[in-house]
């Protein structure tokens, strides 16, 4: 993640343009700020996009440090109640207009909402854990700037071999052979939109009587755009409910290799039975409401 600052970008040397956003040399606003940025590496790399989309071979995204502005999206109860106010203030950091939030690959999303935490309050992230061993509750400091990249973004030249029966697409999806059936399924990677959709089906779904958690086929019906050539929904989804297990399984192992993300696992010692173990960075609310 490198900084500039938005002086550097928008200032042209040598002019006097009297409409521009950085200080003049008269000094007729002497509080004036310009706000530095971040180019953020993606962990896609761009490859996992559309012809299209405007991040398609794109590796970084420029952002703007958090502002007062963005900690008032932070701080809207409104939005906060409908979820959306961490959406909202990424989009509120992104340089570029074209960009839209929730049309940005998940790992990608993630990667701009933990360097927009580090630009607004800084890469010691202190929270509270449970011991996976004892359970006991406990104050942990993680360093955000410990994350890597896990999973490979692969160019279509770098996927030939890697995993065998699978192909890259021009339009940033995957084709896998199932081993069992023999299909051919088409794969795409989940952006922030499919993510939200399927989070509030599963809301819905827990509220049915049956209360069956089907978590597994509804993340496939939601990455799986065709199969054998056959892109009509309601056959695709018939096909998943019905497909063997042993390809749910292969299909699952394949995405998970392929998708690309942020690692955010750490090594976590317990204080009181001194338990080991890597921990995932929990999001909760001490991650942009930060205790003062």
């Amino acid at each position: 993640m490198s900084s500039r600052n938005n002086q550097q970008r928008l200032a042209n040397p040598g002019t006097s343009d009297v409409n521009s956003e950085t200080p003049t040399s008269n000094n007729n606003n002497q509080l004036s700020f310009s706000v530095p940025t971040e180019f953020v590496e993606l962990p896609s790399k761009g490859l996992y996009y559309p012809e299209d989309h405007p991040l398609h071979g794109i590796e970084t995204v420029e952002i703007k440090h958090m502002t007062a502005k963005e900690e008032d999206i932070l701080a809207s109860e409104s939005l906060i109640r409908k979820g959306v106010a961490i959406d909202r203030m990424l989009q509120s950091l992104l340089i570029d207009d074209n960009l839209k939030v929730n049309d940005l690959l998940v790992g990608d999303r993630n990667a701009l909402t933990v360097a927009a935490r580090i630009t607004g309050y800084g890469a010691d992230y202190h929270t509270r854990v449970n011991c996976p061993a004892c359970g006991e509750p406990q104050e942990f400091q993680f360093d955000l700037d410990e994350r890597t990249t896990r999973g490979a973004a692969f160019s279509p030249d770098e996927l030939e071999g890697k995993i065998e029966g699978v192909s890259f697409t021009k339009n940033g999806t995957f084709l896998v052979e199932l081993p069992k059936s023999g299909h051919t399924v088409e794969l795409k990677m989940l952006t922030g939109k499919d993510e939200e959709k399927l989070e509030k089906f599963q809301k819905q779904k827990a509220k049915m009587s049956d209360g069956l958690n089907s978590i597994l086929t509804d993340t496939l019906k939601s990455i799986v755009t065709s199969v054998s050539g056959v892109t009509e929904r309601s056959q695709i989804n018939n096909f998943v409910e019905n497909m063997p297990a042993v390809d749910s399984r292969y299909l699952r192992g394949v995405y998970q290799k392929l998708v690309p993300n942020i690692d955010m696992t750490q090594d976590f010692s317990c204080k009181k039975c001194h338990h080991t173990q890597a921990l995932e960075v929990p999001v909760t609310t001490d991650f942009f409401w930060p205790g003062q």
